[in-house]
């Protein structure tokens, strides 16, 4: 879904919640927004976060297989 439209579904929805109350458009697309950028932010930081574990995990699974090695050796 592309930024524009997710906003605009998030606007709604808050819209919807509060009865449909006129008057608050502007309120809610700025609170929608800031919503949307949240989520995203979230997004990316577990995205981060998963990256970052996946290579310590292979980091960690070369130094077990050096060490292994290693020891076959001696």
């Amino acid at each position: 879904m592309d930024l524009y439209n997710e906003i605009s579904k998030v606007a709604y929805e808050l819209y919807d919640k509060s009865g449909k109350a006129e008057g608050r458009d502007v309120d809610n697309w700025f609170e929608a927004e800031r919503i949307v950028i949240a989520r995203y932010g979230k997004q990316e930081k577990l995205e981060a976060e998963s990256s970052s574990s996946l290579k310590k995990k292979k980091a960690s699974k070369r130094s077990i297989k050096k060490l292994k090695q290693k020891q076959d050796h001696e």
